[in-house]
């Protein structure tokens, strides 16, 4: 504003030298100066607007990435100026001072700083993490085991998983096979547990499936109850436990773990000498170096596609909401409008997100299983012999 009201200043100068001085002598400074006295007016009130503007700014990033992060705290909501959150415990081991367990409150109440431990900010490469000063005033981390929100969610949904399971469990307990039709949740979840048992497991990886049943159950029920809660919007919903990249690192190990520790002598030969032309194989192993190296892709794309899709789907629901606090200061018309697109794009959002919690542990399932089921494979020729011992036991038994 100030730069704007100099402009015309020196316009207005410009026009006044070229004018014809008889008539105009008098009148131009006058102009002149109640121009530039409107101008100081409108650039004071600028200003002082500007101060204002950043107070009813909406911190977008902060919002999402708020949400979607972990915390040593979980905040619930915000009542007035009151932030209502839930402290949770901090158990550190520094090299110096050894072990340290307080709840994340107290940093609050010294200025962010207790015993010798404070958050880094967010110029520092462990920003949001607890860090100590060295004798060299630098920043390092000690061993974290804090219960934190991620953390926190993880055990209270697998508590929830236990319960449900369990309950489950207990009625067939005190029912007979065949002696009671179970209805209501119970029938529901038999329906559900045998569509992933036969149309995923069974199906995918063959006639060994019971082996590998338990844990593929599991990991099904465990991403799908996670997804469901992470949509929940009020506690003890909300976090985002599998669109952690930690979480999703670990399913992904457990089934590197089932995939190669129990994976057939077929299979680890056609990784280090698979049936391909010789030249493929040797002087240089191009394919066997390929096959090696798709041990690890595998896992690694199961890790990165549930923890991409859920995130991203946490991310469009946050952002769409925040349109309602951006455009509050574009008038009511086009906040009204954006009000009603958002919240119509949010139910669509949820609805959506409710589809992809199922999809996204479908598929991690489904391909864990295929991955499984391809590390039990054996040559043809083993199967035939396996198959022609079956026929002559079964002649035998006849005759």
């Amino acid at each position: 504003m100030r730069q704007l009201r100099n402009i015309l200043t020196r316009l207005l100068l410009v026009l006044g030298l070229l004018l014809p001085v008889s008539g105009y002598a008098d009148t131009i400074p006058a102009v002149l100066k109640g121009m530039e006295t409107d101008l100081d007016s409108m650039a004071r009130q600028n200003d002082l607007a500007v101060p204002e503007q950043k107070e009813s700014t909406v911190d977008v990033k902060e919002i999402v990435f708020g949400h979607i992060g972990d915390s040593y705290e979980w905040h619930i909501t915000t009542w007035g100026k009151t932030q209502i959150t839930i402290p949770l415990p901090i158990i550190l081991r520094s090299k110096t001072t050894g072990w340290h367990v307080f709840l994340s409150s107290r940093l609050e109440e010294n200025d962010g700083t207790y015993e010798g431990f404070s958050i880094a900010s967010a110029d520092s490469k462990y920003e949001g993490k607890l860090v100590e000063k060295d004798a060299a005033g630098k920043e390092v981390r000690p061993l974290d085991i804090s219960i934190t929100k991620v953390a926190l969610s993880l055990i209270f949904n697998s508590l929830l998983l236990l319960v449900i399971i369990l309950s489950v469990a207990h009625w067939y307990r005190k029912h007979p096979q065949d002696s009671a039709v179970p209805g209501g949740f119970i029938g529901f979840m038999e329906m559900f547990i045998m569509m992933v048992n036969d149309d995923i497991i069974k199906s995918c990886v063959g006639p060994k499936y019971r082996k590998f049943a338990p844990y593929l159950l599991t990991a099904f029920f465990f991403i799908f109850i996670n997804n469901m809660m992470g949509l929940v919007p009020f506690f003890p919903g909300g976090a985002n436990v599998t669109g952690n990249i930690t979480i999703t690192f670990v399913l992904a190990l457990c089934t590197f773990v089932a995939v190669n520790l129990f994976g057939t002598k077929t299979y680890w030969k056609d990784i280090f000498w698979p049936d391909v032309p010789w030249w493929l194989k040797v002087p240089i192993p191009m394919m066997p170096f390929i096959e090696f190296f798709g041990i690890f892709t595998k896992p690694f794309a199961l890790m990165i596609r549930l923890f991409a899709n859920m995130l991203a789907g946490h991310m469009a629901m946050l952002v769409l909401t925040c349109l309602i606090f951006i455009s509050v200061s574009m008038g009511p018309t086009l906040n009204g409008t954006l009000t009603v697109a958002s919240v119509l794009f949010n139910i669509f959002m949820n609805a959506l997100e409710l589809l992809v919690a199922f999809i996204q542990a479908y598929v991690f399932t489904m391909l864990s299983a295929v991955f499984i089921g391809l590390a039990q494979e054996e040559h043809k020729e083993v199967k035939k012999e396996n198959k022609k011992v079956e026929e002559i036991k079964v002649l035998s038994e006849e005759n």
